[in-house]
């Protein structure tokens, strides 16, 4: 499998990550949604370096990556025939199908329950890291668990400069980072349960994404549905998520208006992230920064914006919101859940 020339990591640097994931380690890899923090999904305790790593909670389940071609029933126990259809549809590709996991699979990657999520990353490096990674394996049988590479809460990674910054212990003590260069989608994963098709309930979409309920819907010919009270846990889909440590409001039309006047400002900078061209004239405390209006490429360049933003030092990030429209749902979510990490008591969480 060719690597593009916008990639820098090698054949030698993935063969090195492949045997660590062997072994044990952590490996951080691109994906071509964010960059995670792999390990062997087999080994439980390398599982727990993940969350170690992560501050992490351990009944948050984590995302089981293979290659693909893999035997996805060598992870699940029930693989319907929906979930063919839509690995057919969206495989390689950012779309996640929980199903029921298969007995000898370890509920460390689940969170303790009885379900399982599965992924194949359309990425160049991740597949080449999956395959020489299952090759290692005697049974040929090789999954990556890999969350996204940052700490539990916080923005994703979509560079390996990232998680190098997100990661500097690890990385010093020899965790390789592998470079893929910027994730083209930006965003995590689209998440779909079908672990609950023989109790009548799904399939339901656990976190938007790159895929839409839409084009899932296109695929099954059937309508998916939300997420229910006994729905599984699933990866990144608290109420506060994905959140700069800067505090991040997200705004109406009205109250961009006050930003722009200056009315109700803290002390200090604000960074005012907009999709229209900057005006004439600001408050001088003011700092414009015009995302693109398409929700693609704005999903491209969130994260990246963010940590930018976050390392800038200013007193408040202030984010116009998005059309709330099935085209901007994915990113209204993200957005949502990271101006929740500052609005939110504890208890809600």
């Amino acid at each position: 499998m060719a690597i593009p020339s916008s990639c820098s990591a090698t054949p030698e640097e993935i063969a090195r990550a492949a045997g660590l994931l062997l072994a044990g380690e952590l490996a951080a890899f691109p994906t071509e949604t964010v960059y995670g923090l792999g390990a062997d999904a087999e080994n439980p305790q390398a599982v727990a370096k993940i969350y170690a790593a992560k501050g992490r909670p351990s009944n948050h389940p984590v995302i089981v990556h293979i290659a693909p071609g893999a035997d996805v029933s060598y992870w699940a126990a029930q693989v319907p025939a929906e979930a063919r259809l839509l690995m057919d549809a969206f495989w390689p590709g950012p779309l996640t199908l929980i199903l029921k996991r298969a007995p000898h699979i370890a509920d460390t990657v689940s969170g303790g329950q009885d379900s399982i999520g599965l992924r194949c990353p359309s990425h160049p490096v991740a597949q080449a890291l999956l395959a020489a990674f299952a090759a290692g394996k005697p049974n040929g049988q090789g999954g990556v668990a890999a969350p996204s590479a940052n700490k539990f809460g916080q923005v994703s990674p979509t560079l390996a400069e990232h998680v190098r910054a997100e990661f500097p212990d690890e990385v010093t003590a020899g965790m390789p980072v592998l470079d893929g260069g910027a994730s083209e989608v930006g965003i995590e994963s689209t998440i779909l349960d079908l672990s609950r098709l023989d109790q009548g309930a799904g399939p339901v979409l656990l976190r938007p994404g790159h895929v839409s309920a839409a084009q899932i819907e296109a695929v099954l010919g059937a309508q998916v549905f939300a997420p229910d009270a006994a729905a599984p846990r699933a990866s990144g889909t608290l109420k506060a998520h994905y959140a700069p440590r800067t505090e991040l409001e997200l705004a109406g039309d009205a109250r961009v208006a006050d930003v722009l006047q200056g009315i109700g400002l803290p002390s200090g900078q604000v960074a005012l992230v907009s999709f229209d061209p900057a005006p004439a004239s600001t408050d001088a405390r003011v700092q414009w920064r015009q995302v693109p209006s398409d929700p693609a490429r704005y999903a491209q360049a969130l994260y990246a914006l963010l940590r930018e933003l976050d390392a800038q030092g200013y007193a408040r990030i202030v984010v116009q919101a998005p059309p709330a429209n099935d085209a901007w749902h994915a990113v209204n979510d993200r957005i949502g859940r990271a101006a929740a990490a500052f609005t939110l008591d504890t208890s809600d969480l």
